[in-house]
């Protein structure tokens, strides 16, 4: 059976102070012991927030990651420095990187390998833009992130991947794909790695819904058969939010 796994993704938000705040506000609280919880706060967050969390279950998780050990690059952070902070995920794909900082397919996969050398478990993120849903692309588009993110890796190394599907065009924006429309392209991506991977890999496989999940509208989408859980983005920065999203 697979374990649920709710992430929340604070990117650019937070000073370290407001971040504390926020996660002392999610400790102790009565939380869904068949649901793992992630937080992923920004980068200098990252060492505060893992002490603060010490004594609970939440896991801590970095927003993004160079594939290098180390080098020559200017403002990056390596997954070595990440292992050695105990960081137990790392976001990968985000399409907030492919779209603003050049991201592709094959960057993807590099970080992926390397977060898998360094014990990082990643969270691939892979999506459509709106043009690409109204063409009838969106498929061909996801299909191309997996086969393209994914070439190389074993399926022993599957096993500690998680992939987000996120349409672009539902993040930050209010709009969210219909539960039914969420459950249909995580299903149809279950099946392209069960076609790459096996069945049993494929049914192992955790599949979260990325895309303005809210307290109003989450017991609809874990409702669905293939999601897994979901990557919060807004509503993992006020603590009464992500926990009624947590408590689904």
């Amino acid at each position: 059976m697979r374990i649920p796994i709710i992430a929340g993704n604070w990117k650019m938000n937070k000073t370290v102070t407001e971040g504390l705040n926020l996660v002392k506000e999610l400790k102790g609280v009565e939380e869904n012991t068949d649901v793992e919880v992630v937080v992923c706060p920004p980068f200098l967050h990252l060492s505060e927030v893992k002490n603060e969390l010490k004594n609970t279950d939440i896991k801590i998780g970095a927003q993004n990651m160079h594939w290098e050990k180390n080098g020559a690059y200017t403002g990056e952070v390596s997954p070595e420095m990440l292992s050695e902070m105990g960081i137990d995920y790392v976001i990968i794909g985000h399409s907030e990187r492919r779209e603003y900082f050049n991201e592709t397919d094959e960057t993807v996969n590099k970080k992926i390998k390397s977060a898998i050398d360094y014990g990082i478990k990643p969270i691939v993120c892979v999506g459509e833009t709106l043009d690409e849903r109204e063409a009838k692309k969106a498929n061909e588009k996801v299909k191309k992130q997996i086969l393209k993110g994914f070439e190389g890796i074993d399926k022993e190394d599957m096993k500690n991947i998680v992939i987000a599907y996120e349409p672009i065009w539902a993040i930050g924006t209010g709009k969210t794909a219909s539960s039914k429309e969420a459950n249909e392209m995580i299903s149809f991506i279950r099946n392209i790695v069960k076609e790459k991977y096996g069945l049993d890999i494929s049914e192992e496989l955790r599949i979260q819904y990325g895309g303005s999940v809210k307290p109003h509208n989450v017991i609809e989408i874990m409702n669905e058969t293939d999601i897994d859980g979901a990557l919060v983005g807004g509503a993992s920065l006020k603590a009464k939010d992500f926990k009624e999203i947590i408590n689904f």
